[in-house]
């Protein structure tokens, strides 16, 4: 991988080594660049026409709203990370984005993802693959909400996130920076802001994870595992296709 690569690429070539025509039309599909401010919505629920787009820089979510105000984060995006995939194929998005923080996308339209599938059909499997990885997170996202407890759904889901930057360069095994409040955290692990501060508090006591000032600091990875019950399998960090 060459050297400033961007984070879709170096997530991708995990997959597959991409071939210089697959860098070249990657390149091409993050072409069209455009700066957001953080609290934007990108896209909102049931909108069609709307383009896809490749998160370059900063921190995202996805979310549905419900009829009474309340809101269900379903996943934070992070650079490297495909938005609206699925729902540009489908024409209609099934849930909103917004940006996080100030963030950098590159749109991309329903025409130039099948163009690039038809081209690259190499590229094509590794698109894939992140997408396929995105929906096993979605599975492990509702089994914490539907069956872990407080504590260990925000110790799998700082964990997670660790793991993701990690494979696009943006943390280690020490921690990474982390621009998520307690009321997004709160959204996405189906608690009140006030039990997610309680949880935190429990994880520092413990000597296991910080959160504070935007950064994550891991004091005990392998006991915070343990807790968690975690298994990164389901992320397919390794090298290359299953044979």
């Amino acid at each position: 991988m060459a050297a400033g690569a961007s984070a879709l690429a170096q997530k991708l070539s995990r997959f597959l080594p991409l071939k210089p025509d697959e860098l070249e039309s990657l390149a091409g599909l993050e072409a069209r660049r455009r700066a957001i401010p953080a609290h934007t919505e990108l896209v909102h629920e049931r909108q069609t026409g709307h383009q896809a787009f490749i998160l370059l820089e900063g921190w995202a979510c996805a979310y549905k709203l419900l009829p009474d105000g309340g809101r269900q984060v379903i996943d934070f995006s992070i650079p490297g990370d495909f938005m609206g995939l699925r729902s540009v194929l489908l024409r209609t998005s099934d849930h909103a984005f917004a940006a996080v923080s100030d963030i950098l996308v590159a749109e991309v339209s329903a025409g130039q993802m099948i163009d690039t599938f038809q081209r690259r059909p190499r590229l094509a499997a590794a698109i894939l693959w992140a997408a396929s990885r995105d929906e096993a997170m979605v599975v492990e996202h509702l089994v914490s909400i539907g069956r872990r407890s407080a504590l260990v759904r925000m110790a799998h889901l700082l964990l997670e996130l660790g793991l993701r930057l990690q494979l696009v360069g943006l943390g280690s095994p020490g921690g990474y920076a982390c621009p998520l409040n307690q009321y997004l955290l709160a959204d996405a692990l189906g608690l009140t802001a006030i039990h997610v501060n309680r949880v935190l508090r429990q994880l520092r006591e413990r000597g296991l994870v910080t959160l504070r000032e935007e950064q994550v600091e891991f004091h005990d990875p392998a006991g915070l595992h343990s807790l968690a019950g975690y298994h990164t399998g389901y992320l397919d960090q390794g090298e290359g296709p299953a044979s």
